[in-house]
């Protein structure tokens, strides 16, 4: 190759790595126009995607914001539009992304006074992620606290009293719960184990909507056990506070009063079927009932 040639391949070489550079610099990360934006000025154009219901892309604008002025009061505002969006997007994996988000928020500004709606938004995260009664109640039991815990920290909040609203609706969900467990156990003819769990279901859900037949439903473990004066007071019950109730009519037959010695016998069942001495088949999820306030975990 001459010497002509070896010039000309050198000098389109330099060429190319020239071009390649320039291109490389032109996408690299000064060419983000977002990353030009000072913290105000991302957190506008944050908030009006926000109003657009662009939640996805409002956040690269509000993630910028809080990443170039944390302290700031724009920073502040643009973390909590940051969960705020994530909570608006909808579905699970979101709600688990804005409860991060919200406990970041309240780490770092414990005494801002948005300190509350942070704490209830947690709560509200939680419970979007609900499920099922015969599922897995962690998620509920987190939401129960994370309510209960606004309430203990910001009594006087203006979301106090609706976290007070979500609290009746949690419960519901975990009164479900012991419900559905007892009526597995009385299917299994467990009635010791399942008065075990309306017990705690009355006493800690008493606003329950479902209470008429949880009261049936312990009338009927009561009479399988032969404890003839709880089942008289527990349909005594039922007739005083539901007297229309369509459950008044299923109320199982008390039968006379047992001999001492059937008593006794009905009492040691009772307690083989709580003892675990005998295996059990699973229920939907079955947990032993909390000491108090967790609906069964």
């Amino acid at each position: 190759m001459s010497n002509r040639r070896r010039g000309q391949s050198l000098w389109l070489a330099v060429t190319l790595c020239l071009v390649a550079s320039l291109g490389a610099c032109k996408s690299g990360p000064g060419s983000d126009p977002i990353l030009r934006l000072s913290a105000q000025e991302a957190l506008e154009r944050g908030k009006s995607l926000m109003g657009d219901e662009k939640y996805f892309r409002a956040r690269e604008f509000l993630t910028h914001a809080y990443e170039v002025e944390p302290n700031s009061l724009a920073g502040r505002e643009a973390l909590l539009l940051t969960a705020d969006s994530f909570y608006m997007d909808g579905g699970s994996a979101n709600y688990i992304q804005s409860e991060a988000k919200y406990r970041d928020f309240l780490n770092r500004f414990p005494t801002s006074d948005k300190a509350a709606y942070a704490q209830f938004q947690v709560a509200n995260s939680l419970a979007q992620r609900m499920r099922r009664p015969d599922r897995d109640l962690t998620t509920t039991t987190d939401a129960l606290s994370a309510y209960q815990d606004l309430i203990r920290l910001y009594p006087t909040s203006e979301y106090a009293a609706q976290a007070r609203d979500k609290i009746r609706l949690v419960k519901e969900n975990l009164a479900d719960h012991e419900l559905l467990v007892s009526e597995f156990y009385l299917r299994y003819r467990l009635p010791g184990a399942a008065a075990k769990r309306l017990e705690y279901l009355l006493d800690n859900y008493p606003e329950y909507s479902g209470k008429d037949k949880a009261l049936l439903k312990l009338g009927v473990a009561y009479v399988r056990t032969r404890q003839v004066d709880k089942a008289k007071e527990t349909r005594d019950r039922l007739a005083r506070e539901f007297p229309d109730s369509q459950y008044l009519a299923d109320f199982p037959k008390i039968p006379d009063k047992v001999p001492a010695k059937d008593s006794s016998k009905a009492e040691t069942k009772a307690a083989a079927d709580d003892s675990g001495a005998k295996p059990l088949p699973k229920a939907p999820d079955e947990p032993p009932p909390a000491a108090e306030g967790g609906g069964g975990r």
